[in-house]
């Protein structure tokens, strides 16, 4: 909330009862000349509550506000409905104060100074016209790319995220180094948060699939060619001279291609026996354009011939990425050993590995088991040391293909994954040279968050920042635990609100209820919080937002900083977060609503 005491007219510069009761009785009475002078007013309470209300948002009431708070009294944020009333219900209190009875200002004023601190240490300083701070995940681009890094923080990019779930050392410090060298050239410190990865609960590998190339024309409404299919014939399987354009690859030998002509066909019978042929087009000595106005399919040893070349075997093809058909009713056995997955047989049902071992002890039959980010549930019907069979009770209509590296979460299992961040040592030694705090993913028991501490301790960050990730039902339900025991570092701790994996697992109906609960704990822990997952993913993606997505990015402005995802139109998506945030500052703190002047419906234009 804005801490700017400048006096209202009539003026409130302090948060003495005799002041603030000046103030209210001034603002009652403009009120009710306001809604003395409509003619409807009399005969329609409706139209008189409408013009008090008109007549209450003329005014900046935004040190009134603060000044009743101060006094433990109504913000008037709830006062739309019946506003004469609130005021004058409000005043009568007022009025009654003892003058001479100390008031709350000072643990208010502390406890708003607390957050702020905490905020400012954490996420840096804040920008001259919004509160919220934007955080950016870095595309693996940002390692190589330094202007990249640079429109990102002139778009309004506050602090940095690396997600060391992804890329590797080598380019997390080219990251950071970027990230140094812009915040030095903008006189402007851009802190840098590490994802520690934590444990992967995820699918294993799937058998791959045949080595087949799928060709296939472009057809109109009606049926006709508008685009023939097109392959690069690729002299002995190279790769260099590869167009960034070509949707398919055709590896042959080297001699044979160089002996085609252009123009003549090349004729083969594909995997389905259906004869075909392509017309070689341009060109060079490493590799051909061909087309043809048919689909086909093609794979490795198709014999392919030509009246000037003769005949060749069609090299090796990349194996199709393999996928397994899943269904409601379908019996899906998740195994401890990592044999690569296949889909189901006539004598036994799919398979797939669990990269996470420990799931096998701590999973009890009655689980729920839900894959891919909630595109399958189901529920464990058998479980041992070895595997654990999964009946499918929610799948896509008509089922879904479920694929390798896929998330799994195990919502009612409790599953300590302390003893596995030891693989998180050489993640967090680097944070302590580059960084400026470490999310803690899938943190739920006091020990995790010990074991992070010790770890950044050990290589000398204890001084760094450590933000809770809340992405599983244990890791709620353990809030106040965790904030406890984060708040006993002598280090800035804070709470990302991870909502992907954390609606999978308490269920998207309950996500509403439990990311605003999260922020009321936070706030009576003066803990800054950040709001994550698919803000303004479409926006970042396809450079269009949806409705709804505008409307979840400015309930962000709740918490003290909102994370944008990667993706090709991020720097549309930081300009439109900061346009939000910087409208939505007058407007809302937390969760209180705010009373700035109204501009929408007076003679002003709107800003």
């Amino acid at each position: 909330m804005p801490e700017s005491t400048t006096p209202l007219s009539g003026g409130v510069s302090d948060v003495s009862a005799e002041a603030v009761a000046a103030t209210l009785r001034d603002l009652r009475d403009d009120i009710r000349r306001a809604a003395g002078e409509n003619p409807l007013a009399p005969s329609s309470p409706s139209v008189a509550n409408l013009c008090a209300y008109l007549a209450l948002r003329t005014h900046d009431n935004l040190a009134l506000q603060a000044a009743l708070a101060r006094l433990g009294l109504s913000s008037l944020g709830r006062s739309e409905a019946h506003v004469l009333a609130t005021l004058e219900q409000v005043l009568a209190v007022v009025e009654r104060l003892d003058q001479d009875a100390p008031t709350a200002a000072a643990a208010f004023d502390a406890s708003t100074a607390l957050l702020r601190r905490r905020t400012r240490a954490l996420f840096g300083e804040a920008r001259p016209n919004r509160e919220t701070r934007i955080m950016v995940t870095l595309p693996s681009d940002a390692a190589s790319d330094r202007e990249l890094v640079a429109a990102l923080a002139t778009a309004g990019m506050d602090c940095a995220r690396i997600n060391a779930a992804h890329d590797d050392l080598a380019a997390w410090r080219a990251m950071a180094s970027h990230v140094r060298a812009v915040s030095d050239a903008a006189g402007r410190h851009v802190p840098i948060l590490v994802d520690l990865p934590g444990p992967k609960l995820r699918t294993g590998p799937i058998e791959p699939g045949p080595e087949v190339v799928h060709l296939r024309p472009r057809h109109d409404e009606l049926g006709a060619v508008v685009e023939p299919a097109r392959a690069w014939l690729a002299a002995g399987g190279g790769t260099a001279a590869i167009p960034p354009d070509a949707r398919a690859v055709l590896p042959v030998a080297s001699s044979w291609l160089a002996a085609l002509a252009p123009g003549e066909r090349v004729s083969f019978t594909d995997a389905r026996g259906r004869h075909r042929s392509l017309r070689v087009g341009a060109g060079c000595a490493e590799g051909r354009w061909a087309e043809m106005l048919r689909g086909a399919y093609l794979f490795t040893g198709t014999v392919l011939t030509a009246e000037s070349a003769g005949e060749t075997r069609l090299m090796s093809v990349p194996a199709r990425e393999s996928r397994i058909r899943l269904a409601i009713g379908d019996t899906l056995r998740l195994t401890r050993d990592q044999r690569p997955g296949r889909a189901a047989t006539p004598s036994s049902p799919a398979r797939i590995s669990c990269t996470f071992e420990e799931a096998f002890d701590a999973v009890s039959v009655g689980d729920s088991v839900w894959l891919d980010d909630g595109k399958f549930g189901g529920t464990a019907r058998r479980v041992t040391r070895t595997a654990i069979e999964v009946e499918i009770t929610q799948a896509p209509p008509g089922g879904g293909r479920l694929r390798a590296e896929k998330g799994i979460n195990l919502p009612d299992t409790s599953i300590s994954v302390a003893a596995s961040r030891a693989a998180d040592e050489p993640t967090i030694a680097f944070a302590v040279a580059h960084a400026d705090m470490v999310g803690l993913s899938f943190v739920s028991t006091r020990e995790d968050v010990r074991v992070v501490a010790d770890a950044l301790a050990r290589n000398g960050g204890g001084h760094l920042g450590l933000i809770l990730k809340i992405e599983t039902r244990a890791g709620f339900d353990a809030l106040p635990d965790l904030l406890t025991e984060a708040l006993a570092r002598d280090a800035p701790c804070g709470v990302m609100i991870a909502r992907g994996d954390l609606s999978i697992e308490i269920g998207w109906e309950r996500m509403a209820e439990v990311q605003e609960e999260i922020l009321w704990l936070c706030e009576a822990a003066h803990v800054p919080v950040i709001w994550a997952t698919q803000v303004l993913d479409t926006l970042a993606h396809t450079g269009i937002a949806s409705r709804a997505e505008i409307t979840d990015a400015s309930s962000g402005a709740r918490a003290e900083c909102v994370m944008l995802n990667k993706g090709p139109m991020i720097v549309a998506a930081i300009s439109t977060l900061d346009d939000i945030l910087e409208r939505m500052a007058t407007h809302r703190h937390k969760k209180t609503s705010l009373l700035p002047r109204l501009r929408a419906w007076s003679d002003e234009p709107p800003t």
